[in-house]
C-alpha cells in the first residue's frame, strides 16, 4: 500500500538520527565515523550521504529534528494575538523542554566541544538551535508591540534576554552534570518567575514593562 510505502523510511529516517545522536554523544563529534554510525543503525554509507550529504550534514539534522519538535507548537499564526503572559509560558515552557532534553544537552556539549575545530559546524548549529529560537520570540514580540502591549525599540535583543533567562544557570548545572534536569513542577516554577521578571521586572514604579 502506499502509505506503508512512505511510513517506512520516515522511521528508518528517526531510527538513524536516533542511533547517530547517541555515537556522536558517546564519542564527540571528531571522533565519530560514519562506520561507527553505521554499526550502530545498520544501513550503508551511501543511504547516509544520500540522505544527509555528509556527517555534518548528519549532525545538523539531529540539531534540527529537535529544535523543530520543541519549536513547531508554537507558529506565529497559531498564537498571534495571544494573551502574552500565556504566550511566554507556553513558549518557556517549551525551550525548557528543548534545553533540558537528554539530546540538546548531549549536541550542546559537542558543539562547546568542538566550537575551535569545526566553527562553521557551530555556526550552523547555533542558527538552527538557539538563534532560531530568539529569531522565533521576537517576532512574536513584535506583534505584542505593534498592539501596544509591550514598550521596546529592539525586539531580538529582548527576545534573547528571554532565552537566556529560561536557560539561566539551571542549564549550565545540568549541562556540567551537577544535577539532573528540572522536574516538571521545577521548570513550570522556573518559568513563571521568568515570565514575571521579564514582563514586570523587579523594580517597581510607572516605567516597568507590563503586558
Amino acid at each position: 500500500m502506499p502509505a506503508a510505502k512512505t511510513a517506512r523510511p520516515s522511521g528508518r529516517r528517526e531510527a538513524l538520527l536516533q542511533a547517530a545522536a547517541e555515537v556522536f554523544f558517546e564519542q564527540g563529534y571528531a571522533a565519530t565515523s560514519i562506520d561507527a554510525i553505521i554499526e550502530r543503525a545498520g544501513g550503508s554509507k551511501r543511504t547516509i550521504y544520500n540522505e544527509f550529504g555528509n556527517k555534518e550534514g548528519l549532525f545538523l539534522a539531529i540539531v534540527a529534528a529537535n529544535v523543530e519538535e520543541a519549536l513547531s507548537p508554537l507558529a506565529i499564526e497559531e498564537i498571534e494575538g495571544q494573551d502574552l503572559r500565556k504566550t511566554l509560558n507556553a513558549f518557556g515552557q517549551q525551550l525548557m523542554t528543548l534545553y533540558m532534553s537528554p539530546a540538546l544537552i548531549g549536541i550542546y556539549r559537542v558543539a562547546v566541544t568542538e566550537a575551535n575545530r569545526f566553527p562553521e559546524l557551530v555556526k550552523s548549529f547555533y542558527g538552527q538551535g538557539p538563534g532560531r529560537a530568539t529569531s522565533r520570540l521576537a517576532e512574536v514580540l513584535d506583534g505584542a508591540r505593534k498592539r501596544g502591549d509591550i514598550r521596546t525599540d529592539d525586539c531580538l535583543r529582548i527576545a534573547g534576554h528571554f532565552v537566556s533567562m529560561i536557560r539561566d544557570n539551571l542549564h549550565l548545572q545540568v549541562v556540567l552534570g551537577l544535577r539532573p534536569p528540572p522536574s516538571d513542577a521545577e521548570a513550570q516554577v522556573a518559568v513563571a518567575s521568568v515570565v514575571e521578571v521579564f514582563l514586570n521586572g523587579v523594580q517597581s514604579g510607572p516605567d516597568k514593562l507590563r503586558d
